[in-house]
C-alpha cells in the first residue's frame, strides 16, 4: 500500500551569511506507517575543505542527537519522548545555526524498509 511521507535534508552551514552548505543527512516521517527516522553521514574531508576550523567532534555529537531524537531514544532527553509528528517538526524547524534542514518536501513510498537509506544515497552520498 502506498503512503505519503515528508522529508528534509540535514545540512551543515559553516557561515550562514555565505549560504554555503553540505548535505549530511535526512529526516523522514511517514505518519501512515508510524515511521520517523534520521540518518546522517558526515564527509569530514569535504567539510574541512569548506570549513577548516570545523569542530568535527561537536558536529558528530549534534548529528547523533538528531538520529536519537528521531528514533525516540530516551537517552536523547525529553524531546525523544514527544509524538512522531512533534519530533519531526522540532527537528525540521528553521534555525540560523550551523546545523539546519532544508524545507520539508513530500514523496510517496510503498514501504519504509529502505526509505531513509535510499534518500541518503540520493541526497547526501550522490556523486556531484
Amino acid at each position: 500500500m502506498r503512503a505519503s511521507f515528508d522529508y528534509a535534508v540535514i545540512r551543515i552551514v559553516p557561515r550562514v551569511e555565505r549560504e554555503e552548505f553540505i548535505n549530511v543527512g535526512v529526516i523522514v516521517l511517514c505518519l501512515e506507517k508510524r515511521y520517523l527516522a534520521a540518518k546522517t553521514m558526515l564527509d569530514e574531508e569535504r567539510l574541512k575543505a569548506l570549513w577548516p576550523q570545523a569542530d568535527l567532534g561537536a558536529i558528530r555529537l549534534h548529528l547523533e542527537a538528531v538520529e536519537k531524537i528521531a528514533a525516540g531514544d530516551e537517552s536523547a532527553g525529553p524531546l525523544a519522548k514527544m509524538e512522531l509528528k512533534a519530533r519531526f517538526h522540532w527537528l525540521t524547524s528553521p534555525r540560523s545555526t550551523i546545523l539546519q534542514t532544508s524545507p520539508v518536501r513530500t514523496g510517496v513510498c510503498e514501504g519504509t524498509e529502505d526509505l531513509v537509506e535510499s534518500l541518503l544515497r540520493q541526497l547526501v552520498i550522490a556523486n556531484p
